[in-house]
């Protein structure tokens, strides 16, 4: 199935995702099902209604879009989850004071592995107090940031 990028299609839909009161968080295509899912979030949390009202906001014009060039394919709405990856400066500002976990694909400061208060970003560097103190870490070699989510 030929598929529109998802730039695009992101591109395309932040206009009605305003409209809504919510923010596109991701979004991807699977193309063995079929289908594109839209990752929303708003401020005080995602519910089902407003994933409703989203994906009824967006249906009829992204059948005008036509992004998979006249195949069919279902729409999904979704919240992206508690522990999704942190993707934009938005994401770390929001979370600022935050128990945050952050994945390396190379030890730094001698694990893969950190957890701590997320103290800042600045687009380049994640910097976080930890039981070790004040470390900081490049985002370029951060495989993941994300939420702590305590069991």
């Amino acid at each position: 199935m030929k598929v529109k990028p998802i730039a695009e299609v992101i591109g395309f839909l932040e206009p009605y995702a305003e409209a809504c009161g919510v923010e596109i968080v991701d979004a991807a295509w699977d193309l063995r099902a079929r289908s594109l899912t839209v990752y929303i979030d708003c401020e005080g949390g995602l519910d089902i209604v407003t994933c409703e009202k989203f994906h009824r906001a967006i249906d009829a014009p992204l059948d005008e879009l036509d992004p998979t060039f006249g195949e069919a394919y279902t729409l999904n709405c979704s919240s992206p989850g508690l522990d999704r990856p942190f993707k934009t400066e938005r994401d770390f500002a929001r979370h600022i004071g935050d128990k945050v976990e952050i994945h390396l694909y190379a030890p730094i400061h001698g694990a893969k592995y950190h957890e701590g208060e997320l103290l800042s970003f600045d687009g380049e560097t994640v910097t976080v107090q930890t039981e070790k103190g004040e470390l900081a870490f490049p985002f370029d070699k951060c495989a993941k940031v994300c939420l702590f989510i305590e069991v």
